[in-house]
């Protein structure tokens, strides 16, 4: 409950600052240009019965604009003086323009407000990011630095991939550390060097793999290579994930201990951690299809060949029974600990934290924009997430570095989404303005009202399906 409670507001406090921030500079710009601002809201504040739906709301003495909070957490909003907006004030717009109304204003003022909110979010973003590198530098472990090498599933070693090949670069680009982006050049490329026993190798690759299917499928394309060695053993664990009840854990009990490790699971051996989750994962799958008791303890009794810490060449066969949820009760150090004496640290001052800032924020909106291709396939309609899919990538406690990387790219994202050619959002509303500037002709108002209703639904829509998803994973039903 406290972790939940620790993404939740880190959650509400990421997305009450970037929707205060996007509104805000829709506000500034109207005001900049004689427009009255009627309500400035963080959160909707749709009405219930006789309730307004405001948790609270001011209007300051001399000002056209009330401010307040609604009860709907889904963004927020500023309602323009003589606007066809997510308000439906069609009563508004039946009286007669006024010169402090947004209707009335040449259409490049009109455009200006429209695009300030994704253009505050863009350079808060950029801004977010150019501090991170002021007070944190950049730390990264470079892939190149990874000598134990990668894991490769049967895909990448159809192409040519060896495990424990060290990943140098692709055509594109070296690589720096191991993330979304080494994918991303691996879908896109047309040849990857690596180092295999000591010599440069150059693999060709198609240049068009799918990069959804390298991040989804099981195991993954490539993964840094993690000794199936135990670094921690657990003396006593929940006995499912969500449980208060603790038991003995597997490990514990078959005497596993820091330094052990495995070498096979039920006969089949293993040469990595890579490759004992995949084994577990595999048990974990039969065991979520089974609805027998009796295969449950079946699937769960495993065979382990363990070879004990500091002698090398001795073994144990050992059978124990995992949790009902498939965990034997260790833990491996990952690469963040196996390369912990290879870490590169760049330090910025103020100045140069802005140049590395805004490199950083645009190869974010790069990659973003460059996945975008994959929601318009099936696959990638199930990976679409809500706000329940946002709020689990926060942090577990409290990290300023995590908070603020990831307010950043929300941001960027909050950016790039509102800018879309979407009816309702801005992207609409500039589309309408562009095509007015350029042919001199201004959209009717009952057009412009009716395709306000059609964005609209399309969000409604696109917003029930991205929780769906995220409830579908919650029970277990999609991954």
């Amino acid at each position: 409950m406290e972790v939940f409670l620790i993404k939740l507001l880190q959650f509400i406090l990421s997305i009450s600052l970037l929707v205060l921030l996007h509104e805000g500079g829709h506000m500034l710009a109207s005001k900049l240009f004689g427009v009255r601002v009627e309500k400035f809201f963080i959160f909707f504040d749709v009405a219930i019965g006789k309730w307004s739906g405001k948790l609270f709301s001011f209007k300051p003495r001399n000002s056209d604009t009330e401010y307040g909070m609604g009860w709907l957490p889904l963004g927020g909003y500023c309602k323009i003086a003589g606007m066809i907006d997510e308000s439906m004030d069609t009563e508004q717009m039946k009286r007669d323009p006024q010169p402090w109304e947004f209707r009335t204003k040449p259409a490049w003022q009109r455009l200006i407000i429209m695009v300030a909110g994704v253009t505050v979010n863009f350079i808060l973003a950029l801004f977010i990011y150019s501090m991170i590198m002021f007070h944190w530098g950049d730390s990264y472990i470079r892939v190149a630095d990874m000598s134990m090498g990668m894991k490769f599933n049967n895909e990448a070693k159809s192409y040519g991939f060896k495990d424990h090949d060290v990943l140098l670069g692709t055509n594109k680009r070296a690589f720096k550390d191991f993330n979304a982006d080494v994918f991303r050049d691996l879908s896109e490329a047309q040849y990857c060097d690596v180092l295999r026993d000591g010599k440069k190798v150059r693999i060709n690759l198609p240049g068009n793999i799918n990069l959804l299917n390298m991040l989804k499928t099981t195991p993954r394309f490539v993964t840094p290579f993690v000794p199936a060695v135990a670094d921690t053993v657990l003396q006593r664990m929940p006995i499912t994930e969500n449980s208060k009840d603790s038991i003995e854990t597997p490990a514990w009990k078959i005497g596993m201990r820091k330094g052990d490790k495995i070498l096979a699971v039920n006969g089949k051996a293993v040469d990595s951690y890579n490759a004992f989750t995949e084994a577990i994962g595999v048990i974990s799958d039969e065991l979520a299809a089974t609805s027998s008791h009796r295969d449950s303890l079946k699937l769960r009794t495993v065979s382990l060949v363990i070879e004990k810490a500091g002698v090398q060449g001795k073994t144990d066969t050992v059978t124990t029974m995992l949790t009902p949820d498939a965990k034997l009760g260790f833990a491996v150090g990952g690469p963040d600990y196996l390369y912990r004496d290879k870490v590169t640290h760049v330090s910025y001052s103020f100045l140069e934290s802005f140049p590395a800032g805004i490199k950083y924020g645009w190869d974010v909106l790069a990659g973003y924009v460059s996945d975008m291709k994959y929601v318009f396939t099936a696959e990638g309609a199930k990976s679409l997430g809500g706000f329940g899919a946002i709020g689990s990538l926060f942090p577990q406690t409290w990290d300023w570095h995590a908070f603020w990387m990831m307010t950043a790219f929300l941001s960027i994202i909050l950016a790039f989404m509102n800018i879309l050619p979407i009816p309702a959002l801005d992207g609409g509303h500039v589309l309408f303005l562009l095509y007015e500037i350029i042919t001199r002709r201004k959209p009717s108002e009952k057009f412009l009202i009716r395709a306000e209703y059609v964005g609209i639904t399309i969000l409604v829509l696109l917003m029930i399906v991205a929780n769906l998803n995220d409830i579908l994973r919650w029970i277990g039903i999609m991954s």
